[in-house]
Parts: structure tokens; sequence; C-alpha cells
């Protein structure tokens, strides 16, 4: 059964995959908790993010959510280059629990379908050169429609929900109000050791 933790502080192991089963962005947080929004992760400064052909420590942090209905939400926090949030449109979440090992104890998966959504700080190079909020990777989700096959109605699913997550972003509706993400990272920094990222189960 596809289901969160439900102990905050523990840790989950997010891997994302694209169509064809491709590996793609894999990184560890910490199980925040739940809302109506979704289930809440959230990851340290100098979290390490990685996929094939790249890899990176972030310089800021993060509280994720995993919605319900296909998407991820990452809320930044000190983001240095002026990002305030980044949506990534993707399948309905599946969880599972790890047992035994050192690793993570719980996974959470999903497949990454391109289309993202971004807000940048009002007055960032970022926004200056894209706008504040907009819609990115229509090109990748054009050829990748292509090239997998993308059903018409995953198609059409995908653009429904990200217009709907921008328009979302644009009137602050939450999470992406501001203050509901100072409600998960004030979770995060209540967690007695996760700014050292232990894998601890």
């Amino acid at each position: 059964m596809s289901t969160p933790p439900t102990v905050p502080g523990t840790t989950v192991g997010c891997r994302m995959r694209k169509w064809d089963g491709t590996p793609h962005w894999r990184w560890d947080g910490v199980y925040l908790g739940r809302d109506a929004h979704g289930a809440w992760v959230g990851y340290r400064e100098g979290t390490l993010f990685s996929r094939p052909g790249r890899r990176f420590r972030t310089d800021f942090s993060g509280a994720m959510v995993f919605g319900d209905g296909g998407w991820v939400a990452d809320l930044y926090r000190d983001h240095p280059r002026g990002t305030r949030l980044y949506i990534d449109l993707a399948s309905v979440p599946e969880w599972r629990a790890v047992p035994g090992g050192d690793g993570p104890a719980y996974e959470v998966s999903a497949i990454d379908l391109d289309l993202d959504v971004l807000a940048e700080v009002p007055g960032s190079a970022r926004a200056r050169r894209r706008g504040e909020t907009y819609i990115d990777d229509e090109d990748e989700f054009a050829e990748h429609s292509a090239r997998y096959g993308y059903p018409a109605s995953v198609v059409a699913q995908v653009r429904a929900d990200a217009d709907a997550l921008l328009a979302a972003v644009r009137a602050g509706t939450p999470p992406y109000d501001g203050a509901t993400a100072r409600r998960w990272f004030a979770a995060l920094d209540s967690l007695d050791g996760a700014a050292e990222g232990v894998s601890g189960r």
C-alpha cells in the first residue's frame, strides 16, 4: 500500500524517474508531516542531489510537498539565485517502507513529466529575464511526449495541471502563500539531528 510514514523525522529517499524508467533526480530528506496539500519532506543545506551525469549539493534548504494529485512542489528558503519555488509536474507519488539496511526508512517515487512551474523573487536576475512566475521546459515536454508516446490523456492532464498550478502560485493560494512553507520549515528546524542529514532509521 502506498502510504507515507507517520513519524516526523523518518528518513525518506526521494527517487524520481522518467517515463521509460530511466533514473532521474535522487536525494534524501526527512518526513515532516502531512496536511491538506500532501505529504511534506524537508532537506537541509548541503543535501546531495544526483542524476545520471550530474550531481550537486544544495546551498539552500527546502520543504517539499508530494501532492496526491501528481506534482511535487519544492519551496525554498534563502535560495541564492532568487528562486522561491519549483513545482515538478509528475505522476501520483508512490510510497513504500524499506525494511532493514542502512539507508532511508521510506522511499517515495514518481515519474517526472517534464513541465515545471517556477516562481522567482521579484527583482532578481531570473525574474527580470523570465518573469516572476512561469512554466518551464515546454520543449522537453513536447520532445518526450513524442519520444515516449505519452497518452493523449496524460498530455492533457499535465498541461491542465501546469496551468492550474501557475494560477495558484500567482494568486498566492496555499501552500504557495509563504506562511505554509514557514510552518514546515519550523518543523524541519525542530528535528534533532536533521541539520546533519543523519541516516538513522
